[in-house]
């Protein structure tokens, strides 16, 4: 709690003066981030910090192992309806053009997932939430563009961001939206140990790194990686 308190401090002496036109701003126009992005709520993953975006750039929703319950037939989530009204306020009232769900290597949630929920006896609501990492199990089994070096739980954990992109769409008609082109759906996944980010190319069969050359590669249209629903 001290690291935080002189964290505000030094907030207050060295940054915000910088930004605090861009508060006021935000302030009376309002939020108008293009991306929404799902992350897992590990310490050790700070998103903003690495896509390095200021306020008001990107709608955030970080929960344990990056999961999103599902929707059911009627359209409501069947599990915490938080993450489905992100989404839907996201899509519906922000007009976000980009959905991203990034994992991340050493996964506690993907290592709890691999070594059986049962074991969580002490923590039985988070061994109901990740019940929605099982399918990622199936969805391994039919990837081998995943990569065999990984270690299991790093391997889960990137077949775990295509369920979850898969349980997104199943929110409010986001399915149509995404095949129409009007909404895209990413699928990034975070090395802690070396810090690189690594996106989804369908085309290559894949996780590319996304350095500068990658990343002039998707600007100019030469490389997608868009992740479509499976």
């Amino acid at each position: 709690m001290e690291k935080l308190l002189r964290g505000i401090c030094d907030f207050r002496r060295n940054k915000l003066p910088a930004l605090a036109d861009r508060f006021r701003r935000l302030a009376d126009d309002g939020q108008k981030p293009d991306v929404l992005f799902f992350a897992c709520s590990d310490s050790r993953v700070e998103p903003s910090l690495i896509v390095s975006t200021d306020p008001g750039e990107l709608f955030m929703v970080r929960t344990i192992g990056n999961l999103v319950a599902p929707a059911s037939d009627d359209g409501v989530s069947v599990g915490d309806v938080s993450e489905a009204s992100a989404i839907e306020y996201a899509v519906h009232i922000l007009g976000v053009k980009h959905i991203v769900v990034c994992g991340h290597s050493r996964c506690g949630a993907m290592k709890a997932t691999l070594a059986g929920r049962e074991k969580l006896t002490a923590a039985p609501n988070l061994a109901a939430w990740l019940a929605h990492a099982e399918p990622a199990r199936e969805r391994l089994a039919r990837s081998p563009f995943i990569s065999e070096a990984l270690p299991p739980e790093d391997r889960l954990s990137q077949a775990n961001v295509l369920v979850q992109l898969d349980h997104v769409a199943t929110f409010g008609g986001l399915h149509d939206l995404v095949h129409g082109g009007k909404i895209s759906l990413h699928a990034w996944w975070f090395d802690v140990a070396t810090g690189d980010l690594y996106v989804l190319d369908e085309e290559r069969g894949g996780y590319i790194l996304l350095d500068e050359a990658e990343a002039e590669r998707v600007l100019s249209g030469r490389a997608a990686i868009h992740h479509t629903h499976d």
